[in-house]
């Protein structure tokens, strides 16, 4: 896994080792070749989960797509320069796809909204800075399951996102130019803070029924790499705010 990221030009990553406790560490910033794979699995064996991403703050040529159907995986894989890794033994996905040209966190997100959609992956794993697991660990959560490499493609063509950012409306296209904003007068006022991306993303799942109990996990997870110990207070009261704000709105029969 850590060889294919190198193959398409990632060169740093983040590191989060989430115990048993709760507690969550943090490694950012390290040099792919300077992982601490020894002390990684020995967390790993005491019941820590291990997760990985491509180094918060830079623009990578790569999107994550969480939750994707093992079969609907390896059909990516084949395509195009991608790597399908196998979390769970009922053939839930992890799916890196390479693209043509470096994307930034924002431009990640809504590439990843955009696939999602498509190829029916978790919706909710679509921040542009999502963590994802590391192949050739435990995961616990699933009853201590090997997390591997199922499928990976080294010469397929690189995923050219321009189409999606374009039907997006992302102001950075593919080639560099800038899309001409509306006028003020009829610009519609979006809150695109992380905060702001938190709450649009809590208040649409819990809308569509998702377990609130599981939400805080994934935010305070999602959130924890810019809040800190703060993170679990954080999400908490994210949560209970898009409760109530939910209970609030005129109910339509």
């Amino acid at each position: 896994m850590l060889g294919w990221w190198q193959s398409r030009s990632v060169e740093r990553a983040d590191i989060a080792v989430r115990r048993a406790s709760g507690a969550m560490i943090w490694h950012q910033e390290l040099p792919i070749e300077r992982l601490p794979l020894a002390w990684l699995r020995a967390e790993n064996a005491q019941g820590a989960e291990i997760y990985i991403r491509p180094a918060r703050g830079s623009a990578w040529p790569l999107v994550f797509l969480d939750d994707v159907d093992a079969q609907r995986a390896v059909a990516v894989v084949r395509k195009y320069a991608a790597l399908a890794i196998r979390t769970s033994v009922a053939g839930g996905c992890h799916l890196w796809l390479a693209c043509r040209r470096r994307l930034d966190e924002p431009e990640r997100a809504t590439v990843q909204r955009w696939i999602a959609s498509r190829i029916h992956a978790d919706p909710a794993s679509t921040s542009g800075e999502h963590l994802g697991r590391l192949a050739g660990f435990r995961s616990w959560k699933r009853h201590g399951v090997w997390v591997n490499v199922l499928q990976a493609s080294m010469t397929a063509t690189p995923w050219d996102p321009a189409p999606a950012l374009e039907a997006e409306g992302c102001t950075r296209l593919a080639q560099g130019r800038t899309r001409t904003d509306p006028p003020a007068a009829t610009r519609l006022e979006v809150d695109s803070s992380p905060s702001g991306r938190d709450w649009a993303w809590v208040c649409s799942l819990l809308e569509a029924g998702h377990d609130a109990s599981d939400l805080h996990r994934r935010l305070a997870l999602s959130a924890a790499a810019r809040r800190g110990h703060d993170a679990e207070r954080y999400a908490a009261r994210t949560i209970d705010r898009a409760l109530q704000h939910l209970a609030a709105q005129p109910k339509h029969v």
